[in-house]
């Protein structure tokens, strides 16, 4: 006799297995973005913006947006990459302005705030639970930056760590829109990071006066940004938010800071203190709190 196996649970499975592999791709985003600390923040995000692109091209296909109104519309086609953009420059430039395993942990606070938006629109208000895990998911945070603020040692990374909490909204903002878009958007993922890409070209040579290629491990590094965190990972994020629910899916995600807090310490580039597990478990206890 065959089991017999739910409709219901395919997509469930589905979601969670895509959201796992999204989750295993980011959490070695901050061990990539190491490697390529030689190059110019908005560089490295261009270069790895279109790899991004050319790595999600074989999904495109067309959609018709233009039925969604105009206020989706120019959601998709302009907020979209202004949020893919801002989310992948300030994340560069905030690792770089401030050690680099305390401004990933940072910045993968994103799923808090995600589940808070979602409550907010889905109910138009916050639940209790969710204030609170948010509460606990940022006092990990604090427990990193007061003991330094106190003793006057933050210095030039007070704006790394404020660069690394936008990267968050950012990405909170973007999974937010990926699951209330009326239109999937891993079709049209490639045009969107490829207008991301030309925003990181126009930064660049505003900013940074000049664009050119890294060479080496930085090119090796960012072209693998783009293929995996930026690329695969993201198409495998939109699936997972359109077929799963959304407390599920992004408790998935709560993982990220400890791997990648773990992959950095492993590969030398980060010195294990007992703050950084401790605050990296109550970024987790706190985002499993508001997803309840």
């Amino acid at each position: 006799m065959h089991p017999v196996h739910s409709p219901a649970l395919f997509p469930r499975w589905y979601s969670v297995g895509a959201a796992l592999v999204a989750v295993m791709l980011w959490s070695g985003a901050p061990l990539l973005a190491e490697f390529a600390k030689a190059t110019p923040p908005l560089q490295l995000t261009a270069v790895t913006l279109l790899a991004g692109s050319l790595a999600t091209l074989p999904l495109s296909r067309r959609v018709n947006v233009a039925a969604c109104g105009a206020g989706w519309q120019l959601s998709v086609w302009v907020g979209i990459p202004l949020l893919i953009f801002g989310a992948v420059s300030t994340y560069f430039i905030g690792m770089r302005l401030a050690p680099a395993a305390e401004a990933a942990l940072i910045t993968y606070t994103w799923p808090v705030l995600f589940v808070l938006l979602s409550q907010w629109s889905r109910f138009g208000r916050l639940r209790i639970a969710g204030v609170v895990g948010a509460l606990i998911a940022f006092s990990g945070a604090a427990l990193l930056l007061v003991p330094q603020a106190i003793s006057g040692g933050l210095g030039g990374a007070t704006t790394g760590y404020a660069l690394a909490l936008l990267a968050a909204c950012c990405w909170a903002i973007y999974s937010w829109l990926s699951q209330a878009a009326p239109v999937a958007l891993t079709s049209l993922l490639p045009r969107l990071l490829l207008m991301a890409c030309a925003i990181a070209v126009a930064a660049s040579l505003i900013l940074e006066g000049t664009l050119a290629l890294p060479s080496g491990e930085a090119l090796l590094a960012g072209i693998a940004l783009g293929l995996g965190p930026y690329g695969v990972a993201m198409v495998a994020w939109d699936k997972a938010l359109r077929w799963g629910h959304a407390s599920l899916v992004g408790s998935l995600a709560y993982g990220v800071p400890i791997l990648a807090a773990l992959l950095l310490v492993l590969a030398g580039m980060s010195v294990l203190d007992w703050r950084l597990p401790a605050a990296a478990t109550l970024v987790v206890v706190g985002c499993l709190k508001a997803s309840r």
